[in-house]
């Protein structure tokens, strides 16, 4: 037993020493040590020609165009269940050549075409992105891990905001919606109504009255933020309600939407539309917050590019709803990003 604690005690104060010693070295050589860690960190990092942040329609048609140009890249996705706000959507009926289908099964169609092609996705939220001086972009996720590439995709898509009532949530594709242009043929003959004041809200109602036998337009002051021009439109549409003053207070039904419950805030009395859907219009926000300090932006947040997607910064390409457009759908988002690749591959052959 002495023999053990004299050999554990000489170990001891050699780690001690080693410790010292080590100490000294980083205390005289810091600089050194930290580029020695910087150094590995770049070795150890994944590199690539392309990152494509979002699996959404824009984010999968870039992903399908990169692969079959062969391209090193890589998608990054929050989320397992790749299509975005697609999955959110009961019913897709204008996307051409598939009537029909439910959101789901058709984000489950784009996925599969990736996973055909051999697409990279890693599951893993984005914490930063960043331009280094050698031009390439350095993308930090909370999984602490780092990826490096030549180019990148922004596809993160954008949110609706939302009420945050009652119901709302719960019948979300069962009559909810906040996308009359996507779903109003599902209500062809039927009463809806459209939760707003802007000019996306107004529109909707005017959209929907030529397909709706009657629409309800709630807000909740008496002026509205919309064009006048729009609402005067609005007015000469005989089946538009004008509903002022009040604020949406629930959704109710069993499986489908009934009615929505809006408070008149005048008088502090409710009332009950009889309804068959809600169209929720009360602004839309991009998830550009990743992006906003290396690009050009509008008032709204939306990243400025053209057909080509390319944005401000050199080599960062917006595609879907994150980019400044006039019509947001399946379709759009998908074309965004197959022009994106192909603006990647010009990109990467000049530079």
């Amino acid at each position: 037993m002495e023999v053990s604690c004299v050999k554990f005690s000489d170990n001891c104060h050699k780690w001690l020493y080693g410790i010292e010693i080590a100490g000294e070295f980083l205390y005289n050589n810091m600089s050194t040590y930290v580029s020695f860690l910087v150094l590995i960190r770049r070795k150890c990092m994944e590199k690539h020609d392309l990152i494509i942040i979002g699996s959404g329609p824009a984010g999968m048609a870039a992903a399908i165009y990169a692969a079959r140009a062969e391209l090193d890249f890589v998608v990054i996705e929050r989320s397992p269940l790749s299509g975005g706000q697609v999955q959110q959507t009961y019913e897709v009926d204008n996307y051409p050549g598939l009537p029909g289908l439910t959101g789901p099964e058709l984000s489950q169609h784009m996925r599969e075409h990736c996973d055909k092609l051999g697409v990279s996705f890693k599951t893993e939220e984005v914490r930063s992105v960043e331009k280094q001086t050698d031009g390439t972009f350095l993308v930090k996720t909370w999984d602490k891990n780092e990826y490096e590439s030549k180019c990148l995709i922004a596809a993160a898509g954008a949110h609706h905001s939302t009420l945050g009532i009652p119901g709302e949530e719960e019948l979300a594709g069962m009559g909810v919606s906040y996308c009359a242009t996507c779903d109003g043929a599902f209500f062809k003959g039927k009463i809806c109504a459209v939760v707003g004041g802007g000019d996306v809200a107004v529109e909707d109602a005017i959209y929907l009255s030529k397909l709706c036998e009657k629409v309800y337009l709630v807000h909740r002051r008496d002026e509205f933020r919309a064009a006048a021009k729009l609402v005067s439109e609005a007015r000469t549409h005989a089946n538009i309600e004008f509903v002022t003053s009040a604020t949406p207070e629930r959704i109710e039904g069993s499986r489908n939407v009934e009615k929505l419950v809006i408070m008149d805030k005048k008088s502090g009395t409710e009332r009950e539309l009889k309804v068959d859907g809600v169209f929720i219009a009360v602004g839309i926000k991009p998830e550009v917050e990743l992006f906003g300090e290396l690009v050009e932006t509008d008032p709204k947040g939306y990243i400025i590019a053209d057909e080509s997607c390319a944005s401000s910064c050199p080599g960062l390409y917006a595609a879907g709803d994150i980019r400044l457009k006039p019509l947001r759908q399946i379709i759009t988002a998908a074309a965004d990003g197959a022009n994106a690749v192909t603006s990647v591959l010009k990109y990467l052959q000049e530079g």
